[in-house]
């Protein structure tokens, strides 16, 4: 028999990670349209309807509470990676939709303030890369493992190459985000992006 004190229990822990979410969520939003540095922890507690104290409750400081809205941004572009991947039934063509597909996700409105304006100064490059490689940097390892155990491309080590592309691919994220003409930066980088990564076809 399950006692009442256990179910109560359990509802406090799902009301409280239900008002955790709402508060990312909402942080997410604010942080993506107005900057870090622009808005307040007041301003987001009552946008989502709760106190300044639980949000100290679940996220300490306004930096941690950012650190948790860019991660999760980070993981929803490494989800966008994997989907636009698994959507090709080609391994290369899937690392070319994956590719385009960070791109793309990174550039989002949702995430293009908060992953490349904010995070590298708010949080450091180390945790932002640290972020970066455990979502879509990881979804790229596996990516180019699976090519060069399929002798489709060839590399002399798979966590360099990875760590090669990353790196280019987020600079070139971030120099898009820079440009007058975004879409017109974003073809004209993924023109010279397709060739870098012909390049390593077997």
């Amino acid at each position: 028999m399950i006692r009442k004190g256990a179910l109560m229990a359990k509802a406090t822990k799902a009301e409280s990670e239900a008002t955790a979410e709402r508060v990312r969520s909402t942080a997410a939003a604010l942080f993506a349209s107005h900057g870090f540095a622009t808005v307040g922890l007041e301003q987001i507690a009552l946008a989502a309807n709760v106190t300044r104290g639980a949000v100290y409750h679940h996220f300490t400081s306004k930096r941690g509470l950012f650190e948790a809205v860019a991660n999760r941004a980070q993981q929803e572009v490494a989800d966008a990676v994997s989907g636009a991947a698994n959507a090709e039934p080609d391994p290369w063509a899937g690392l070319l939709a994956g590719c385009r597909a960070f791109l793309t996700a990174s550039l989002s409105n949702a995430h293009r303030r908060v992953l490349l304006v904010d995070a590298p100064s708010v949080l450091g490059w180390a945790v932002w890369r640290k972020q970066d490689a455990s979502a879509s940097g990881q979804r790229l390892e596996e990516a180019l493992r699976e090519l060069s155990d399929g002798g489709v491309i060839s590399i002399h080590s798979v966590a360099g190459t990875a760590a090669l592309l990353s790196g280019a691919m987020n600079e070139a994220a971030l120099h898009i985000a820079e440009s007058e003409d975004a879409s017109a930066a974003f073809e004209s980088v993924w023109v010279d992006l397709e060739r870098m990564l012909a390049a390593f076809r077997a």
